[in-house]
């Protein structure tokens, strides 16, 4: 009895080392997968309608490829708009040598595709309702004494398609970051932000990128006249007061006075459509290098004169 016992076990120890030896070796064979494909499409779903078999003859191990043929759970793939081709409907194809890019996501590391089976695999997305809306950067900004934005906060990409309900839909103008707060600013700034998802909306983009370039600047002054434009030749149309001081913040460093090519005026069009006689004045030929401008008064007094002859 004892003898059999020791048989036995050696028996299955012997055919275990054979078994394992022989599925450590590598074989070509078969193997089939179950893919569901996520893409963004523009109108379409997020995920095709229904799971695509997918068979190939793939390289591997006897224990990898008992594991692809055990595979019963279907497989997400994302694949790219552009390898997606209009079919015509609902349907897209993706040719098997497109699909040879996903061989990894599909079959797994340490699988060599040999080749598919099929030349192309046919993926069918619902159309579904969508509305492309801006992104918003919602941020607050405080800046070290003489540094200051260069510009708005700038976010790639800056508009996203949203999927829903059409009311819903409706409803939205715009996206929105999730806040940001940058404080004691002395040089740009960038990074990824999550965006705020409305409630019951697919977005095509979770995040996005967003900088914001940071400059030092001098502060210059000026005495400036503010003159008049678009004023027929028949009308004596005066601004008062018709001086005054402009305030100038220029990118560092500066090599020139800016007043000295800067033309304000007040527009006669817009005095107009004035209901106070009040107009803000407007500046033109204001160099590039000037960030920001102001007058020392915002609204200026306008008249139109009654010569006597």
């Amino acid at each position: 009895m004892k003898l059999w016992t020791q048989f036995l076990l050696c028996f299955l120890l012997s055919g275990s080392i054979w078994l394992i030896h022989n599925l450590s070796q590598t074989y070509t064979g078969v193997v089939n997968v179950s893919v569901v494909a996520h893409s963004a499409l523009k109108g379409r779903a997020a995920a095709s309608r229904v799971a695509v078999s997918v068979s190939a003859r793939c390289s591997a191990t006897g224990f990898r490829l008992m594991r692809l043929k055990h595979q019963k759970n279907d497989i997400h793939l994302d694949v790219h708009v552009e390898d997606l081709v209009p079919s015509g409907g609902d349907k897209y194809i993706v040719p098997a040598a497109e699909m040879a890019k996903y061989s990894s996501e599909l079959f797994g590391e340490g699988v060599e595709l040999v080749t598919f089976l099929n030349q192309n695999y046919v993926f069918e997305f619902d159309e579904e309702d969508y509305k492309v809306v801006p992104v918003r950067a919602v941020y607050s900004a405080s800046y070290k004494a003489q540094y200051m934005a260069a510009g708005p906060i700038d976010v790639e990409p800056d508009s996203v398609v949203i999927y829903g309900d059409a009311a819903k839909l409706a409803s939205v103008d715009e996206i929105l970051t999730k806040a940001l707060s940058l404080n004691d600013l002395s040089k740009s700034m960038g990074g990824v932000v999550k965006l705020v998802a409305p409630q019951g909306l697919r977005m095509s983009e979770k995040d996005v990128t967003w900088s914001l370039e940071v400059v030092r600047y001098v502060e210059m002054r000026s005495e400036v006249s503010i003159g008049v434009r678009n004023v027929p030749p028949d009308v004596a149309f005066s601004v008062y007061p018709s001086r005054s001081e402009a305030v100038f913040l220029c990118e560092f460093p500066t090599r020139s006075d800016p007043s000295a090519t800067c033309e304000f005026y007040v527009d006669y069009e817009e005095f107009l459509k004035s209901e106070s006689g009040r107009c803000v004045p407007r500046a033109d030929n204001v160099p590039a290098y000037v960030l920001e401008w102001r007058l020392d008064r915002e609204l200026f007094d306008c008249m139109v004169r009654e010569d006597t002859p």
